[in-house]
């Protein structure tokens, strides 16, 4: 089976690389994909006892089983408290009731009183059309949306997404969050976006939720397209370069 393997920060330099695709034998755990990867670049053996992994963009042990297709980054000492818990990704996969339960226990702890949820799903109805797509979108008004189809700048979305989470802790003093966001094709019915906050209480676990997608979709270089049988239509406005003041 094939995986990738994401590196960043000391072990994307020690590697070269911040993508690595491995082959590994079925059945194969995260620490064996680990030894692959040791194996291929012996720099990075002596970082392993301070590093974490994920497995498609949730924290994961070591003895996790992998299956093809699956992505495992491996996840060096990041600033922040020792409170603060950060997941921020963008993702290919499907985000189910699995990835949404590890995001839940991800990010809540024992003394958090909330955790509050939001999943953007994919509908049928169209949306607002971006600026010049007005003629397309009349073209198929009243059509059904069959799927959504994402396109991202990744490296500044990420950097957008971060930013909206350093935002948060300051407005909110919520400190625990998990932006994920889907790329490529979201069928009918499907989550393209999830965040999960977890704070002492809920109004601020409702605040800070509703900011991160607010503002994500205010400000995030990720574009939306609506696909329908015979054509397909992007949807947006101009981006925002700024938070909202408070």
């Amino acid at each position: 089976m094939k995986v990738r393997v994401r590196l960043f920060a000391r072990q994307r330099e020690l590697a070269g690389a911040s993508r690595i695709e491995l082959e590994l034998s079925a059945g194969s755990t995260i620490e064996d994909a680990w030894a692959a990867l040791v194996e291929r670049t012996p720099e990075l053996a002596p970082g392993r006892p301070y590093l974490r992994f994920a497995r498609n963009a949730v924290y994961a042990e070591p003895g996790t089983a992998l299956a093809d297709g699956d992505e495992v980054a491996c996840i060096a000492p990041v600033a922040g408290g020792s409170d603060r818990v950060r997941e921020i990704r963008l993702i290919e996969a499907p985000i189910d009731d699995d990835l949404l339960a590890r995001l839940r226990a991800a990010v809540a702890t024992a003394a958090d009183g909330a955790v509050v949820t939001f999943e953007g799903r994919t509908r049928e109805t169209p949306g607002t059309p971006a600026p010049g797509e007005e003629e397309e979108a009349a073209r198929h008004a009243g059509k059904r949306v069959l799927a959504l189809g994402y396109e991202a700048y990744e490296e500044m979305a990420l950097s957008v997404l971060a930013a909206i989470a350093d935002e948060i802790e300051a407005r909110f003093d919520v400190r625990r969050i998990a932006i994920v966001h889907r790329t490529g094709r979201v069928p009918l019915g499907e989550d393209s976006v999830a965040v999960v906050v977890a704070s002492s209480h809920r109004g601020a676990a409702f605040d800070a939720c509703r900011y991160a997608i607010d503002e994500l979709k205010g400000r995030a270089p990720i574009w939306k397209a609506e696909q329908f049988v015979d054509g397909s239509v992007w949807t947006g406005e101009v981006a925002r370069d700024a938070p909202p003041p408070v």
